[in-house]
């Protein structure tokens, strides 16, 4: 396709070149692969403006480099990276199957929304309510994944109020997360910064946080630090040995010695071990009615590694401001984002946005 692309380039403009900005790591590594002379990659669109006059400029250094190097212009493809920074690296494509995966596990979420929405407001097409999903989503800042989960769990409303007699809820006081005049109504930044709170105490170089999805009942990937891509997509296709463990039991899991530690199955500790993560310490964030609603997780490369009983009260008082934080923010800013969706979708008033918090 790449090279019908490149020939109907020369046929249309007289010029052999197909300009591509900002392809995705796959579509770069098919043009390399491919040896399309044809293709040009840049990063960006100003780059690509700018290459002609480069370009005019530079043709006798040119020249004169080739027949300097007369071999240099056919390096093995193993080499190619050097050449062009273009060519995306393993960590690019594993990063792009990552997001991949993802969306392959968010979609069925978000067409069970669809379909309960379409079914429930007599709404013509998929399309529509997918529109209407994105917009509460972006005006509440809340993501659309975690909304068209909320959509799919929530009962239906069966008046003009989604949720009637519901009050304001205060904003939970953490002991922890309240540092730095972070809005709690910011689902991501509230989540990095547990995730940076989690690390800073148990002095650990990585680490990562998962929230429970309640539509398909399975913990999600929220946020990450000093992770490995390789850990990544292991961790997020066949899951964590730890975490099943703190979910089931409720409890903190350490595992001092990932080689020896047998809660571990083969692949996940191989997956550790390739990573340099020698020990880990998993803890719940339980819900208020004593359910497993999140799991945050921190490792260290070295063996034996296992936080004091100061930094696993503190990890503990962590956890808990995680569970206040996410129990307001179900219960106040996600409601207002079903309630806009209601009220959206029947012809209502449009929900009025939230005061700011500080």
């Amino acid at each position: 396709m790449l090279r019908a692309l490149s020939e109907t380039a020369r046929a249309r403009t007289g010029r052999p070149e197909l300009i591509i900005v900002r392809a995705r790591p796959g579509v770069r590594e098919a043009v390399h692969l491919a040896r399309l002379n044809g293709v040009r990659l840049y990063a960006t669109l100003d780059e690509a403006l700018r290459e002609p006059a480069r370009t005019a400029s530079g043709t006798e250094d040119l020249s004169a480099w080739r027949a300097a190097a007369p071999g240099a212009e056919t390096l093995p493809a193993w080499r190619s990276q050097l050449a062009d920074p273009l060519r995306p690296s393993y960590e690019d494509l594993h990063q792009e199957v990552r997001a991949l995966r993802a969306r392959v596990r968010t979609a069925p979420v978000i067409g069970m929304a669809q379909g309960a929405l379409m079914v429930r407001y007599g709404l013509p097409d998929p399309g529509s309510v997918f529109r209407v999903l994105r917009e509460a989503s972006q005006r509440f800042n809340v993501p659309l994944r975690v909304l068209a989960s909320a959509v799919v769990v929530a009962p239906p409303p069966d008046r003009e109020v989604w949720f009637p007699g519901r009050r304001p809820l205060p904003v939970p006081q953490p002991r922890i997360l309240a540092r730095d005049g972070r809005d709690p109504r910011c689902r991501r930044r509230m989540i990095d910064a547990v995730l940076r709170e989690a690390l800073a105490v148990g002095r650990a170089p990585a680490g990562y946080v998962r929230c429970l999805d309640p539509a398909v009942n399975a913990l999600t990937l929220e946020a990450h630090h000093g992770c490995t891509e390789t850990f990544l997509d292991h961790l997020v296709r066949g899951g964590a040995d730890p975490d099943t463990a703190v979910r089931t039991g409720n409890r903190p899991v350490s595992v001092p010695d990932v080689a020896t530690e047998p809660l571990l199955r083969d692949d996940f500790r191989g997956a550790l071990l390739t990573s340099g993560v020698r020990a880990l310490h998993s803890i719940p964030v339980l819900s208020p009615t004593g359910s497993c609603a999140g799991v945050i997780t921190v490792h260290w490369p070295e063996a034996g590694h296992r936080p004091a009983a100061a930094h696993a009260e503190t990890l503990a008082l962590l956890a808990a401001d995680t569970s206040d934080w996410l129990s307001w923010y179900h219960r106040s800013v996600l409601l207002h984002a079903l309630e806009h969706l209601h009220r959206t979708l029947t012809g209502g008033a449009p929900a009025v946005r939230q005061p700011a918090h500080r």
